[in-house]
């Protein structure tokens, strides 16, 4: 058996797929498309195809073939400690839907194994479900009739338990009975009992064969698919490491050059577990940002943030000095970009997630290290010192676990860790006014009615028939035959509007729409009679709230474009919210627009909206879409055929959406930028209005204008100057100690905290009222949303005073929580308000301390 790369394994496994009748799929995104809520992130081969199982979707073809990429976080404390666990990996695979099941996946899987990888066929064993009283499904007799057909003695088929083969990819959804192949590595890697599916490393499995052939409900409860199908998956890295001949996934091609970089940068005993975590890590990382997540403190983000922090702490173990994971990454994208194109496209984006995020936590890993030690020393660990490193430090909770287990150390109740943390997402639930609708895509798919077609983009009022009602969590679903109602997707927010009966009454409002894949379902509140199964109804949207959210939208394309033509074309769209009221525009950029750039932008959207451009679409394949440049955007769901909108027939955009628009730019009527601020480390983030909103804006500026005007006793156009004279005369009668001071060199020594200037620093002789003038000072000076913390020593007591930017207090800083952390270092206490707080203390020699513990209380806030 010949060594091969793992290029060639993915090759060669395709390529005999392909040959078969199989039509090749390229892999989806590790985030899984809208309507799969049952998992965070790509864990399986079979996720991106769940609507064709579930028949959601119509298949491109009934015999498919990939090589998808998948994450596993269920894996990642396994990472290193085996020869075979990884968080990101390859997952080949052939899928049948309707066409072939047991017996032509069978022969398909034992010709590949013995002609394309060469396998000897006595060295092959395989195991089949035993059956399940509680499943109601008894032994696999099919599959074990298949093997044996051919050639597979009946002494090489193992029965296993539910645990081991029966499959499922979630809680929910697609599932079934399972056979597995393994490779007998020989009877000197164990013993003569051993057995394929048991705990030994004599056989080692390298592909699942999964007879798909039920659904499950949250209950448990089996339900037959529409269709029996084939879900196979073989781990290209596993087959790598049996194909080149080596003990472990780390020694393969694709690890090797990660490894050596680790061994080469480390100055420490290179420890193998932590070379193997950075190295699979690194993987990770570059994969997840690469496909649009990026760190944050909730659900994806936070999972990529664990693995980012958890390999700068790897790295410090190693004594790795500086920034190192940018050097990984790029020896990442090096080795998988050939395969794997959008990483060297997206190369930029990914590095500066990293730099940022390595730059955040490497300023707070070593205080909290530092605080760590000192409690693992102690011999114990409670939950609110855990609470503590996580969020005055940033560590994951999970890392601290980790930390605390190698040292024998307990960890204290994690109940009370979880209330703690729930304590804090209520509070910032309730900062942000969250929301969670209950129904979920699942809901609708069980309802069991036809697919609703959306009739949205041409009316916005159709007469339709109640296909299924339903009580979900309190809330009315109802799903209808033929909808107006746009379902929440690609940024945009679901439409609003009624349900009325034929005479015109009012039977329900409409208050949000469930996307299901292409399908969809209503929630509604009853607002008349009752809305009943076969009934005839006239589905109406609300025609401003939607024309609102429709010149918002296309404003957001157009400034998108704009972005790109001022900036460059590293700018890329990294979320994005479009309602009725406003648009928010996330997008990759390191540093804040100067006055100069934002105007240009704000300037050619208008004059966009002036030239009365059409807006138009049209549906195309995603590889035609693709070669006329159409924007995409990252993380989202694209099937084989797309709906492109373009403005001036793409002069002035193109991109990749499925939401609704104006039919001219002149329609928008106006725009206007609102705000332009970090939202995180290298993403900017742009808020404005369209429209009557804009126009209102430009009054109330208009009438503010006026106020201060009138106030300084000059005309509008004077302002500036009654402005300079006023601080003039302030600064003269400001005091000794105020005047000494220089805002400017202060605001020069700000620094980038997850893409926000932060200034932290300690004077002498300044007082209580005069600090918080240098504070305000400082903060003009900055001129950007920025966290100032500023102590002083003043006859012998300590002053404390933190200002914080009000779109910051929404990200979770408050000047109060900074202060507060400050003074209980110098011994003292304080408070204010969530933008300016004060305190003060009686220890001038912990002033350093207090500026540090108050400045990792806005690196913890900001997620750094």
């Amino acid at each position: 058996m010949a060594a091969r790369s793992s290029d060639e394994i993915r090759g060669e496994f395709l390529g005999f797929f392909e040959s078969h009748g199989h039509l090749l799929r390229p892999s989806a995104s590790l985030v899984p498309a809208s309507f799969d809520p049952s998992v965070l992130l790509t864990t399986a081969g079979m996720h991106p195809l769940k609507g064709f199982f579930l028949g959601l979707e119509d298949p491109p073809a009934t015999r498919l073939t990939s090589c998808q990429k998948c994450f596993r976080a269920t894996d990642i404390e396994n990472v290193g400690t085996t020869a075979r666990h990884l968080t990101f990996f390859e997952m080949l695979g052939n899928f049948s839907l309707g066409d072939y099941f047991k017996e032509g996946a069978i022969e398909l899987a034992w010709q590949l194994s013995l002609e394309g990888f060469g396998f000897d066929p006595e060295a092959i064993w395989i195991t089949v479900f035993e059956g399940d009283p509680e499943l109601g499904v008894g032994p696999d007799e099919e599959a074990i009739a298949a093997w044996e057909a051919v050639g597979v003695p009946r002494e090489r088929i193992v029965p296993c338990a539910r645990s081991e083969n029966f499959w499922q990819a979630g809680p929910t959804g697609p599932c079934g009975p399972c056979s597995e192949l393994y490779l007998d590595l020989g009877v000197e890697h164990g013993s003569a009992d051993d057995l394929p599916g048991g705990e030994n490393e004599r056989f080692l499995e390298y592909w699942n064969l999964v007879f798909m052939e039920f659904d499950q409900d949250a209950s448990g409860r089996l339900t037959p698919l529409p269709s029996r199908n084939i879900d196979t998956g073989l781990g290209l890295n596993r087959l790598a490491m049996i194909q080149q001949g080596v003990g472990s996934v780390f020694e393969t091609d694709q690890f090797a050059g990660l490894m050596e970089l680790g061994r080469e940068l480390a100055t420490a005993e290179p420890d193998e577990r932590a070379l193997r975590i950075l190295a699979d890590h690194s993987r990770a990382m570059t994969f997840l940002i690469g496909d649009g997540i990026v760190p944050s403190n909730e659900e994806r983000g936070y999972i990529l943030r664990r693995v980012m922090r958890r390999a700068i702490q790897q790295g410090r173990r190693l004594g790795i000095e500086g920034d190192f994971l940018p050097a990984f990454v790029e020896q990442v994208i090096e080795v998988m970009g050939p395969a794997y194109p959008e990483l060297v496209e997206r190369r930029e984006t990914i590095l500066g997630w990293v730099r940022g995020e390595e730059e955040g936590f490497g300023r707070t890993l070593e205080q909290g290290s530092r605080l760590l030690e000192e409690l693992l020393d102690a011999g114990e660990l409670s939950a609110e010192d855990a609470f503590r490193l996580h969020d005055t430090f940033g560590f994951p909770i999970e890392l601290t676990r980790e930390l605390a287990a190698e040292r024998g150390v307990p960890f204290g109740e994690e109940a009370e860790f979880e209330r703690l943390m729930d304590e804090q997402r209520a509070r910032s639930a309730a900062a942000g006014g969250e929301r969670r609708v209950a129904a979920g895509a699942e809901t609708v798919a069980s309802l069991g009615a036809a697919p609703t077609t959306f009739v949205g983009y041409e009316d916005l009022r159709r007469e339709t028939v109640v296909s299924a009602v339903a009580d979900t969590d309190g809330q009315l679903l109802v799903k209808l035959g033929d909808s107006p109602f746009y379902a929440e997707g690609g940024g945009q927010v679901a439409d609003s509007g009624r349900l009325l009966a034929p005479d015109g009454s009012e039977l329900a409002r409409v208050t949000g729409v469930v996307r299901a894949g292409e399908d969809q379902a209503l929630l509604v509140e009853p607002s008349g009679a009752a809305v009943e199964e076969g009934a005839t109804v006239v589905a109406e949207v609300d025609r401003a709230a939607r024309h609102a959210t429709e010149s918002n939208h296309t404003a957001t394309h157009l400034l998108h474009a704009a972005l790109r033509r001022t900036l460059g074309d590293h700018v890329r769209q990294a979320g994005s919210y479009v309602g009725p009221d406003k648009l928010r525009f996330d997008f990759t950029h390191s540093g804040k627009l100067s006055e100069d750039e934002r105007r240009r932008v704000e300037d050619e959207v208008n004059d966009q909206i002036a030239a009365n451009l059409p807006v138009g679409w049209q549906t195309t394949s995603l590889e035609e879409a693709q070669a006329l440049g159409a924007m995409a955007l990252f993380g989202e769901k694209y099937g084989e055929t797309v709906r492109m909108v373009e403005i001036d027939g793409g002069d002035g955009s193109r991109e990749l959406c499925g939401g609704t628009h104006v039919r001219t730019t002149s329609e928008i009527g106006a725009f206007r930028i609102t705000s332009e601020g970090s939202s995180a480390a290298n993403v900017r983030r742009i808020e404005a209005v369209t429209g009557p909103a804009a126009v209102a804006l430009l009054r109330e500026h208009d009438r503010l204008l006026a106020e201060a005007a009138t106030e300084l006793a000059a005309a509008p156009d004077q302002l500036p100057e009654a402005v300079a004279a006023l601080k003039a005369r302030a600064a003269g009668s400001a005091g000794e100690a105020e005047v000494s001071v220089d805002a400017g060199e202060l605001a020069g020594q700000a620094r980038e905290v997850a893409g926000v200037p932060v200034v932290v620093a300690g004077l002498e002789g300044v007082g209580a009222k005069a600090l918080v003038e240098v504070a305000d000072r400082v903060k003009g000076a900055v001129g950007a949303d920025c966290a100032i913390l500023l102590g002083s020593v003043d006859d012998g007591r300590v002053h404390l005073v933190a200002a914080v930017a009000p779109s910051l207090v929404d990200r979770g800083v408050r000047a109060g929580d900074v202060v507060a952390a400050a003074a209980r270092e110098v011994g003292g206490g304080g408070g204010g308000r969530d933008t300016m707080a004060q305190a003060g203390g009686r220890d001038p020699d912990a002033l350093p301390a207090a500026l540090a513990a108050g400045e990792a209380v806005i690196a913890g806030a900001l997620g750094a």
